[in-house]
């Protein structure tokens, strides 16, 4: 099924940040998840945001997840849940702070137009504790994960710039697709259905990162359960 149309999504801000060092809890750590935002266009290739950069590029970066967008009904959910003021765009490491795109209206596969720049939904964010380093909570990865408001990767299928204020279009959807939100829900549930684990196996545009792992919970599903002897 198509989605309805929608109206009005834009882009609320745009950040950047390069990897630095900094002291938590009695470690030096090198990270790139402090972004700030820009004012004024900013170029976006398949290598992600002009002037971000991410320090450990193994699990990091790459062209399955060049730039890492969030809505910001998320933003604003979890500055309510923590009960904190100082969430500005860019806090939780997203490239792209936008409006009108929560994870359940956004599907593995989409392709967006934003300002001069086109973009494809590749995967869910799954967090590591640079999260946990960015909130000074080592638990809030696995809390934030839980709770679905993850935001979601992109490549760049078309190299431009974007800038706050740019209109946000759905360009194409693939039929059938999973929403990011019940991806997670896939991943997350052990006991997932063999039928709903081929289906998120199925999505051509879904990054080998998460397929690959699916992929073997599927295989697994699918093996016969041994008999009990009597």
């Amino acid at each position: 099924m198509q989605p309805e149309p929608r109206t009005a999504a834009r882009l609320h801000a745009v950040s950047r940040g390069l990897p630095r060092w900094v002291s938590w809890r009695g470690q030096t750590i090198r990270t790139g998840i402090f972004k700030t935002p820009v004012t004024g266009p900013l170029h976006v290739s398949a290598e992600g945001v002009e002037g971000d950069g991410q320090a450990d590029r193994s699990v990091h970066g790459g062209l399955d997840k060049a730039v890492y967008a969030m809505d910001a009904s998320s933003v604003h959910h979890w500055q309510t849940e923590l009960g904190r003021d100082d969430l500005a765009p860019g806090a939780f490491g997203e490239n792209l702070t936008v409006a009108g795109w929560p994870e359940t209206d956004v599907y593995i596969g989409d392709r967006f137009r934003i300002g001069g720049a086109s973009f494809e939904v590749s995967q869910p964010r799954q967090p590591c504790s640079k999260l946990g380093l960015r909130m000074d909570d080592p638990g809030f990865p696995k809390r934030f994960f839980a709770s679905g408001r993850v935001g979601y990767y992109l490549r760049v299928i078309e190299s431009g710039t974007v800038q706050a204020g740019d209109e946000i279009d759905r360009i194409a959807h693939e039929e059938g697709a999973l929403d990011v939100a019940s991806l997670v829900r896939i991943w997350l549930d052990r006991s997932a259905e063999a039928a709903d684990l081929e289906r998120a196996c199925a999505l051509d545009a879904l990054a080998a990162a998460w397929r690959d792992p699916l992929r073997r919970r599927l295989d697994r599903a699918k093996q016969p359960t041994k008999a009990i002897p009597a």
